[in-house]
């Protein structure tokens, strides 16, 4: 059995990789881009509101964001997301798409936001990009599913 065989707990993957973003951080700056792309602005308690966690953790989280250069901030300020912010927010928001859409077709439903939220953290952007495909030819197919 080669190196990449070989099976890990999901902690074991986790700590195989060397991610700068958690999926927590992931969580927060794709908030952060859907705010500032709806209303060009963004502030702590707006995005506590958004993510349902207390204005404290938004505080210690964008410090984090801050301090790995995807966003720009000042206490009690208003959260700007530098270039890189903006990128690898909109991929975040991209992400989000592709899976939702491919939920919705799969589940025949108008709601997967929970399944979503769980599942697009785990996805590489390789394996985005081929879902986006599928999800394209089965829209196509709409009427011709087995299920």
């Amino acid at each position: 059995m080669s190196m990449s065989d070989e099976f890990y707990t999901l902690k074991g993957y986790q700590l195989n990789e060397e991610l700068e973003l958690t999926s927590a951080m992931e969580d927060y700056l794709e908030m952060v881009c859907r705010l500032y792309k709806s209303s060009g602005s963004v502030r702590v308690s707006e995005l506590s509101k958004m993510l349902n966690v207390k204005p404290s953790s938004v505080t210690k989280m964008v410090q984090q964001l801050k301090d790995l250069g995807y966003v720009n901030s000042e206490k009690y300020g208003q959260i700007d997301l530098t270039q890189l912010g903006l990128e690898e927010g909109e991929y975040l928001l991209y992400r989000h798409e592709v899976v939702n859409r491919f939920l919705r077709i799969l589940n025949q439903s108008d709601n997967e936001l929970e399944q979503v939220e769980k599942i697009e953290h785990f996805l590489n952007r390789r394996t985005v990009e081929n879902l986006s495909r599928l999800t394209q030819w089965l829209q196509k197919q709409k009427g011709d599913f087995p299920f």
